[in-house]
């Protein structure tokens, strides 16, 4: 045996216990941060009145000994709608595994296991911290959860589908946050959805909601039809489908029609590119040819070079101001010449008016399209709200080798039907004025018969009136005086309190009257006509 062996084994011994403990002390802090600070959150979108909230990895494993804690609101004076889509958490006790839902004055939960669990909550209050934990496990889900307000009791989740309903009609709230729930749709807006499509996925595929905001639907269900065709629109992939014996489409205002476009003096661009094909000819690829259903080459820059700012653009004049409701975008549609357009922004204006960025209705910023991936297959992607003006400005940021497009714009004249633009505002000529401009939106237009402001014509008129009787009073009393003195300068007492002599003393005293008319002049009220997206998406 080696020398000092024994006592080397003996202090390894004894170093063991210590040893151990401390690693236990430095890992317990590592792991009480971890599940302090947790990463235990996955999937989150809110809005003003609606959201999503998943677990970690959702519909994958949630991670072990994390923890999620989030507080959701809705508008004070509504109450707040939990709906739970999903839960699949591995423990039967919920000691270390569960989610728990607490507000000011109530609890709710905790949840775990198979236990049941009520698929809807409305609670008491417009506020609920969520909190989900997580301890050691192998399997699970975790979690899928949607809110909204009480203003809509027809909250579906994310995970609803087309089949889940037998009416051929009906209407549901969705969420904001499903585009990127996982779960597939097929189909598209045209002829319609597979019925095992997930429902707000594909509203959001359809136009008909923007995802960061949520929205009513309403559903039409129809016959199946043999093949479903897909399309990428507003983010989301539509995967063909086969057969089935049900379909969905929704409806919608009427405005997604193709707007058409002249190819003469319509569509110019910044710049446009001439090649040379296998016979030495020049093809060029002018701003004439960006109309997607014209066969043949598109519009295609001059410029190939990818590391420069963004300033090429492509620019459609609609002749006069229309609604615009979307886009579709292919690239080159040419097997041979692999360019397309990645992502895009959207410019607009009207006549002698500067130029203004399409931005997001939530964060007021620049919105950024995605585009295509390929330079054959079609992408749309729709505008919510709608760009109402003349002149519309597509502006490639990314491409593919150079810049390449064929465009098609959806929307709709604007009439009287679908003209949501009217927006009457208190004219700065009535008695009655808003501090705040939003206000003046919902104040109701008052009527003649009830109006509060004052009618000139009518104060006037008693004005002059009084003050011709007053002078003529002061006349008649100055003439009796002076033929009195002529006539008997001694005259009784008696006399002077005749009825008559009341009168001239107080020559109004039957004709006073506090009555006159306060109205508006309705006539000079202004009605002003504002772009849908004037004021959030000022450039």
């Amino acid at each position: 045996m080696v020398p000092g062996a024994r006592g080397g084994g003996a202090l390894a011994r004894a170093a063991g216990p210590g040893l151990l403990a401390l690693l236990l002390t430095v890992c317990a802090p590592l792991r009480l941060q971890a599940e302090e600070l947790g990463d235990g959150c996955g999937h989150l979108v809110t809005y003003q009145d609606s959201g999503t909230m998943t677990s970690k990895n959702y519909p994958g494993t949630y991670p072990n000994h994390t923890v999620c804690e989030k507080t959701i609101t809705v508008p004070k004076g509504k109450r707040l709608i939990l709906r739970l889509g999903d839960l699949d958490i591995e423990s039967q006790t919920c000691a270390s595994d569960y989610l728990l839902f607490t507000s000011s004055s109530d609890q709710y939960g905790p949840y775990c296991g198979s236990m049941t669990v009520p698929r809807e909550l409305l609670l008491n209050t417009s506020e609920v911290t969520v909190r989900f934990e997580s301890g050691s496990h192998i399997s699970g889900r975790g979690f899928l959860l949607t809110y909204a307000s009480s203003d809509h009791p027809d909250l579906i989740t994310c995970l609803e589908r087309a089949s889940h309903y037998l009416k051929t009609e009906y209407s549901k709230f969705c969420p904001a946050g499903c585009r990127d729930v996982a779960g597939d749709i097929s189909g598209n807006m045209v002829d319609g959805y597979r019925d095992t499509s997930l429902l707000c996925k594909a509203a959001i595929h359809a136009g008909i909601i923007a995802d960061e905001l949520g929205g009513q639907i309403s559903v039409l269900q129809r016959k199946g039809i043999s093949r479903y065709e897909g399309i990428l629109a507003n983010g989301v992939l539509s995967r063909d489908g086969s057969l089935s014996d049900k379909r969905f489409l929704f409806t919608s205002n009427g405005c997604s029609r193709s707007l058409s476009l002249d190819p003469d003096g319509q569509i110019r661009a910044s710049s446009s590119w001439q090649s040379v094909n296998e016979s030495g000819d020049q093809v060029h690829w002018s701003p004439g040819q960006a109309r997607l259903q014209d066969q043949g080459p598109s519009w295609a820059s001059g410029d190939s070079s990818s590391n420069h700012k963004p300033r090429e653009w492509l620019e459609i004049d609609l002749g006069e101001k229309k609604k615009i409701t979307g886009i579709r975008t292919t690239g080159s549609t040419q097997s041979n010449f692999n360019f397309y357009v990645k992502s895009f922004v959207m410019n607009f204006k009207n006549n002698n008016s500067k130029w203004k960025t399409y931005k997001g209705i939530v964060n007021n910023e620049e919105k950024v399209f995605q585009g295509n991936s390929n330079f054959r297959d079609p992408v749309q992607n729709n505008f919510i709200p709608p760009i109402v003006a003349r002149y519309v400005r597509v502006v490639p940021q990314t491409w593919h080798q150079r810049i390449a497009l064929k465009v098609e714009l959806i929307g709709c004249q604007i009439t009287q039907g679908n003209d949501s633009l009217v927006w009457r505002k208190t004219s700065q000529s009535t008695s009655v004025s808003s501090k705040k401009e939003d206000e003046t939106i919902t104040r109701p237009i008052p009527s003649e018969e009830t109006s509060p402001g004052i009618n000139i014509t009518t104060v006037a008129i008693p004005l002059v009136l009084l003050v011709v009787l007053v002078f003529a009073g002061m006349g008649i009393f100055a003439a009796f005086r002076k033929k009195k003195k002529k006539g008997s300068p001694y005259g009784s007492a008696e006399a002077q309190k005749t009825d008559c002599w009341k009168q001239i003393k107080y020559p109004f005293a039957r004709h006073q009257s506090a009555e006159f008319t306060i109205s508006y002049d309705n006539e000079k009220e202004m009605t002003q006509k504002l772009d849908l997206i004037t004021s959030d998406m000022a450039g």
